[in-house]
């Protein structure tokens, strides 16, 4: 029996000037098109949510340069160290998020992937020694040799990748986010392999920030409710272990969490002056820039446990409005994820503020006793440029999808 032969494809004819550049002005056209259509899509950015980020991005200013002062002034000779130095990322924060507003999302889409792999050599070049830099027994920063004023933490760069790999990737599969082939594994393994080089550093915060984003963004893109349960139970049993003692790591944490009086001069000692500084607040606090705790009584007054500032000088009162006022940027960013054009940019912005929403929870919950203690910053309030001006650009995402919401959607 003759197998039959395929067909040759016939070679293509190479195109001449004129064809060329006929195609080139049809590419010209068509971009140009979709400018305009970008254009006349284009709104005003939610005033509301930009409002809110400003009046948050104020606050923590004042509130860094009250908790940095004594800390800046024994460290390096000059009170306003810490306060300038972040009011300037604020300065560059703040160009960058309105330049991110005005682009176009969509055009995201083409830097999902390479930002994820970029994002996972970053995480294993952190975890090298001599590579990544140490501090406070992590190693989670990565910087440049000589320059001391430029480092930042690679799990910055996976979390932003994450949620714009998942948003990209999820709004195209649709029904295929049912299966497992689609919806589940490459997302578990993704999930996995980024956990468990932020592990490694160790970076529990960072490593449940991310893991909540990416379970958030598999949940709203159409994942069957079991894989949330048997996840939730896997999550549930791990914290079981770690509390019985099972698992040996974060157990003296747990354990000082549980009563950090019994070493308040040593390993509890930074929870017991955060609860002190919590406590003495009050119902009106001692008032802005009057507190002790931060003449170098609490460790990372200015950084992690800066709430525990708040509280002190600001009292039940201010501690309260800087909450609600979390709270309303949270609710107005799901609001415009709800009202987003496409299930790209509805699922982007839900990405974006749940990290934001996350981190907050954590920050707050590690000051008050409410969750063991771990590295985690309070967003617009602690110190670091690197991160403050990755929050700002993110919330730059958030205002270019509020831009795309229809008219009468919009308020």
């Amino acid at each position: 029996m003759a197998v039959a032969q395929p067909r040759r494809q016939p070679r293509r004819r190479p195109l001449t000037r004129e064809e060329a550049r006929a195609r080139q002005e049809e590419k010209r056209l068509r971009r140009a098109k979709e400018r305009e259509a970008w254009e006349l899509s284009r709104g005003p950015i939610d005033l509301p949510f930009s409002l809110l980020v400003l009046l948050l991005t104020v606050i923590g200013l004042i509130m860094l340069l009250s908790a940095s002062f004594p800390s800046a002034y024994y460290e390096h000779g000059n009170p306003t160290f810490f306060f300038s130095r972040q009011a300037e990322f604020a300065v560059i924060g703040v160009i960058a998020m309105y330049t991110v507003s005005k682009i176009n999302y969509e055009r995201f889409r083409g830097a999902a992937e390479p930002l994820l792999f970029l994002s996972i050599i970053l995480l294993v070049l952190v975890a090298i020694p001599g590579i990544g830099l140490v501090r406070n027994n992590a190693r989670r920063w990565l910087g440049i040799p000589g320059v001391q004023s430029f480092q930042f933490q690679p799990s910055e760069i996976a979390k932003v990748a994450v949620v714009l790999y998942f948003a990209d990737t999820i709004s195209k599969k649709k029904d295929k986010m049912r299966t497992v082939r689609y919806g589940i594994a490459p997302y578990f393994l993704i999930l996995l392999v980024i956990s468990g080089l932020m592990m490694l550093e160790p970076h529990l915060s960072g490593t449940v920030l991310i893991l909540t984003a990416g379970a958030v963004l598999m949940l709203v893109g159409g994942i069957e409710l079991k894989w949330v349960g048997i996840a939730a139970a896997g999550a549930g049993s791990i914290a079981y272990l770690m509390l019985t003692g099972i698992i040996t790591y974060g157990q003296s944490r747990i354990s000082m969490w549980q009563n950090p009086w019994q070493d308040a001069r040593e390993k509890g000692y930074q929870l017991v002056q955060s609860l002190i500084s919590v406590g003495s607040g009050g119902l009106l606090g001692v008032g802005l820039g009057r507190g002790s705790q931060k003449f170098q009584y609490l460790p990372e007054e200015h950084n992690d446990f800066i709430f525990a500032i708040v509280c002190e000088e600001l009292g039940l009162i201010g501690a309260t409005i800087i909450m609600l006022l979390f709270a309303a940027l949270i609710l107005r960013g799901y609001w415009i994820a709800l009202h987003a054009r496409d299930r790209f940019g509805s699922l982007l912005v839900v990405g974006i503020i749940t990290l934001v929403a996350m981190q907050t929870f954590l920050n707050i919950g590690v000051v008050t006793g409410l969750l063991p203690t771990t590295g985690i910053s309070l967003p617009f309030f602690s110190y670091g440029g690197t991160a403050f001006c990755m929050q700002l650009a993110e919330m730059g995402i958030v205002l270019s999808v509020s831009r795309q919401m229809k008219p009468t959607k919009a308020g």
